[in-house]
């Protein structure tokens, strides 16, 4: 990689990092917003769903704008607006009695621009490296966003020691220098003056899906999936790690970024090494999602934290193997004028993935650890099966 472009995607790797932290660094502070604000466990939960529901709403129509428009003419805004919201709820917080209308209100905002960062990058990403480069590139910016998982609670825990409102400030710190370098020091190539109408663009884009619509839907559900079981295996986590291990704050924090860490390094691993072997994307992705229900189903057998960390880890590996592939079938299954649509369509189906797995987990732990694990190893079969049937490498990939 040249020096100029290590520059670029650099910066490119620090989207990602910051929006991820819109959910994760929260996480480890949710016992004190609910203590602060006297609220029920369902109104903590709509603190995620109030960012994750409009993220995920927005991110085609970034996508789509971004194809017409350019990628970065729709990111830097997006991360603005992203780090705005933080501040509207810390704000909010900060001087009003019953702060928690408005803080819904500054999630409602962060997450509008939340929908036009990550897959932004990745698309821009696609844009700028070629076949061989590009699952490593990718490789890497998913390890950046793993980064951020790993960060997020060690980062919040910390943070939330000033007080439980202070991670929101943090957003604006973070995503207002990030958004100037992407805008200054990414070189973004130039487009053609081609803009189309809505109705040509859903025309040609139906052609894709015509095309790779077998490939695009399971490759999109097999990462929802990925997403799904990580964050609704952590919501479940950081709620037993108080309840039964009794561990709080940076400890706490230490301790949940034990599966993120693993998904993060063997991302930049998996990218790495599968950037020249693309024969091996296919059993990879379907093995990553098989070991995701072996691991799921051996974590009810243990009650040691030790062990039952352990997994974890192994849990954290098996979804870090499978993105970076799953990530280049879909920014390779299209040219560059569709990528910023595919792209963003997994996105949105990554952040529902995110929306429904805490909710669904806490849902099913009503009905014993056996039958949430049990059936979270069920979804990771069913993914690997459709993973099995439909996912093949394109012949015309780049």
């Amino acid at each position: 990689m040249k020096k100029q472009t290590a520059v670029q995607f650099a910066v490119l790797c620090g989207v990602p990092f910051v929006m991820v932290l819109g959910n994760s660094m929260l996480i480890p502070v949710f016992p004190q917003m609910k203590e602060v604000m006297r609220l029920t466990q369902f109104q903590v939960g709509l603190i995620v769903t109030f960012f994750s529901v409009p993220a995920g709403i927005l991110i085609p129509l970034a996508g789509f704008l971004s194809d017409q428009y350019g990628r970065k003419t729709i990111m830097v805004p997006a991360l603005f607006v992203y780090g705005i919201g933080g501040l509207v709820c810390g704000s909010a917080a900060l001087f009003l009695k019953n702060p928690y209308p408005a803080l819904l209100a500054g999630r409602v905002i962060q997450g509008m621009g939340a929908g036009g960062t990550y897959q932004l990058a990745m698309a821009l990403t696609g844009d700028i490296f070629q076949s061989k480069e590009r699952t490593k590139a990718l490789g890497l910016l998913e390890a950046s966003n793993g980064l951020g998982k790993v960060v997020s609670p060690i980062l919040g825990s910390l943070i939330a020691l000033v007080s439980w409102y202070a991670p929101f400030f943090v957003y604006g710190i973070l995503a207002f220098p990030i958004a100037v370098g992407v805008w200054l020091l990414v070189k973004e190539r130039p487009r053609e003056n081609n803009k189309e109408g809505f109705k040509d663009y859903w025309y040609k884009l139906k052609g894709v899906f015509a095309e790779k619509a077998r490939l695009l839907l399971a490759s999109y559900f097999v990462g929802m999936v990925a997403l799904f079981l990580l964050f609704g295996v952590l919501s479940y986590v950081s709620d037993i790690l108080e309840s039964e291990y009794r561990l709080f704050g940076l400890l706490k924090g230490l301790v949940l970024a034990i599966p993120v860490f693993a998904m993060a390094v063997t991302s930049y691993g998996s990218g790495a090494l599968l950037c020249n072997n693309k024969k091996f994307w296919r059993p990879v992705i379907i093995g990553g999602m098989v070991s995701c229900g072996i691991t799921l189903s051996l974590l009810p057998l243990f009650t040691n934290l030790v062990p039952f960390m352990t997994i974890l880890f192994f849990l954290g590996v098996s979804i870090g193997i499978l993105l970076p592939p799953i990530n280049s079938l879909i920014t390779g299954a299209t040219s560059t004028d569709r990528r910023g649509i595919i792209t963003c369509l997994y996105g949105t189906v990554r952040f529902f993935g995110v929306a429904i797995g805490p909710p669904t987990f806490g849902l099913t732990v009503e009905y014993g650890k056996w039958v949430m694990f049990l059936g979270a190893a069920a979804i990771a079969g069913i993914a690997a099966l459709i993973g099995c049937m439909f996912i093949t490498l394109p012949s015309n990939s780049e």
